[in-house]
C-alpha cells in the first residue's frame, strides 16, 4: 500500500491510499476533491474507501464531490458522528477493522479534540516494516489538537492508545504544524536536547518548502511534550505532578501560545 501526501487548503494534508495492482485507492480527510481527483486521475485508480477521522469541514470538505465523481465509493467514520460526516455509510467503533485491498486497519477511539474523533491504524506486515497511524487531529508532529468537544482526561486516554503503539509507526497527521508546535515544546522542554536537535532539523526543512509529516512515533515520544506528561521537566513547567493536570495546562499554555 503506498501512501500519497497531498497539500490542501493553507495547511491541510490529505493522505490518497493507493493499490496499483488493483488499481483502486481509498483517500483519509479530503479537505477538498480537486487535488483527489487530479491524483486519481494520475494513478488511473477508482477511489472505494473514503476514511473520515472527525466531522470538521477541513477533513470532509471533499466528500460530497468525490461520492459524486465515484458512486459506490463507501464513506467510513467514527460511530458518533453520525448526522454529522456528509454521506456517511460505516459507523465505527474502538476496536472494529476497515479493510483497503490487501491491508486491514484497526480503529482507535480518540475523543479529545472532538467528542466522535477516530485514528486509523495500519499495522505493518512483519515487525521490522512501519506501521502507518492516521491520527487526524488527535496527535500531531510535536503537538496534539485543541479540545473543542472534549477533556482532558479524555485526551490523555486518547493520546496514551497512540503512544503504545511501535516506536516505529509513521504518524500521518493532517496539517503542517510542526515547526510552530517545537517552539512551544522548547518553552516548557527546553533542556530536551533530542527536542534541541528535531527543533533544529525541522526549521531547516521548512525553510526548503519541505513537509515535516509523517513522523515517527518514537520522535514523537522523546520530543512531543502532548505525550511526555510524566516527565519532571514538564511537570514542573506546570506546577503540578499529576499527569492529567499536566497535559492540560499544557494544552492551556498552547492555546495562548
Amino acid at each position: 500500500m503506498q501512501v500519497i501526501r497531498l497539500e490542501a487548503l493553507s495547511d491541510n494534508y490529505i493522505f490518497v491510499l493507493n493499490e496499483p495492482k488493483q488499481n483502486i485507492a481509498a483517500v483519509v480527510d479530503p479537505a477538498e476533491a480537486e487535488p483527489v481527483l487530479q491524483k486519481l486521475q494520475e494513478l488511473k485508480a477508482e477511489l472505494v474507501a473514503i476514511f473520515n477521522t472527525h466531522h470538521h469541514q477541513d477533513h470532509i470538505g471533499g466528500n460530497r464531490q468525490l461520492m459524486q465523481q465515484f458512486p459506490n465509493v463507501i464513506v467510513y467514520g467514527g460511530a458518533e458522528d453520525k448526522g454529522r460526516i456528509v454521506g456517511q455509510q460505516v459507523f465505527l467503533q474502538q476496536g472494529d477493522r476497515v479493510e483497503f485491498a490487501d491491508r486491514t486497519a484497526e480503529v482507535i477511539f480518540v475523543p479529545g479534540h472532538t467528542r466522535a474523533h477516530i485514528a486509523y491504524y495500519f499495522p505493518p506486515d512483519n515487525p521490522s516494516e512501519t506501521g502507518e497511524l492516521f491520527c487526524g487531529d488527535t496527535l500531531f508532529a510535536g503537538g496534539c489538537g485543541r479540545l473543542f468537544e472534549g477533556t482532558p482526561t479524555q485526551m490523555v486516554h486518547s493520546l496514551s492508545k497512540l503512544r503504545s503503539l511501535p516506536d516505529h509507526t509513521r504518524v500521518w497527521c493532517a496539517h503542517e504544524y510542526t515547526l510552530k508546535n517545537l517552539q512551544f515544546a522548547l518553552t516548557v522542554d527546553a533542556e530536551n536536547t533530542d527536542l534541541q536537535r528535531r527543533y533544529d532539523e525541522v526549521k531547516t526543512s521548512r525553510s526548503q518548502g519541505e513537509a515535516t509529516v509523517p513522523s515517527l512515533l518514537g520522535v514523537e515520544k522523546q520530543t512531543n511534550p502532548f505525550l511526555r506528561w510524566e516527565q519532571p521537566a514538564l511537570q514542573l513547567a506546570t506546577n503540578t505532578h499529576d499527569s492529567v493536570q499536566t497535559f492540560g495546562r499544557l494544552r492551556g499554555m498552547k492555546d495562548k501560545f
